[in-house]
């Protein structure tokens, strides 16, 4: 299990600008830094989430956090500063399974995947990390580096998917311009 010692912040939902438009890469690996991947923890556990990325609490900053299980059911816990996405070569096999978001609450739906993908990056304290991710856990990795280049799942639905999802959870069916 992650931190629990940080403070739970508001998720922002689809349509806060700040979900939009690629986060500022972290550059300072100090106490501010490890107080936020704290309180990332603390609001995804609040959300009953699998995954959070900063700009989901409202920080432009390249961090996501994960607790979530892989293709074995083994739960991964770890946290990625400034995360490169590795994806397999083509051909990959895809899993087309339900996606849900945080940023759009109460909505799931069928998105196609890579079933494997991997993320580098740092600890909070600038320590190179590396996760290899199957499952639940490969759509993490994807779906949380896209929170941070400012794709939010639903943006890679078929149009009239995505706008029966949003309108579903009260949301504004248009992404605000970048």
């Amino acid at each position: 299990m992650g931190s629990t010692t940080g403070t739970a912040r508001p998720i922002v939902v689809y349509g806060t600008p700040v979900l939009h438009r690629p986060c500022r890469p972290v550059t300072e690996f100090d106490d501010d830094l490890r107080a936020l991947i704290d309180d990332m923890f603390a609001s995804m556990y609040e959300a009953d989430g699998v995954g959070l990325a900063a700009n989901q609490i409202a920080v432009d900053a390249r961090v996501f956090v994960f607790d979530c299980p892989d293709a074995d059911d083994v739960n991964q816990v770890g946290h990625v500063v400034n995360p490169t996405l590795i994806l397999p070569d083509l051909p990959r096999e895809l899993d087309d399974d339900s996606e849900g978001c945080l940023s759009v609450p109460g909505q799931h739906a069928d998105l196609a995947r890579p079933a494997l993908a991997s993320v580098t990056g740092f600890t909070m304290t600038g320590e190179p990390v590396r996760y290899d991710g199957t499952g639940m856990l490969a759509r993490c990795f994807q779906h949380e580096t896209d929170h941070l280049d400012g794709t939010v799942y639903v943006d890679r639905l078929p149009k009239r998917i995505r706008k029966k999802v949003l309108k579903a959870a009260g949301l504004p069916t248009e992404a605000p311009a970048r």
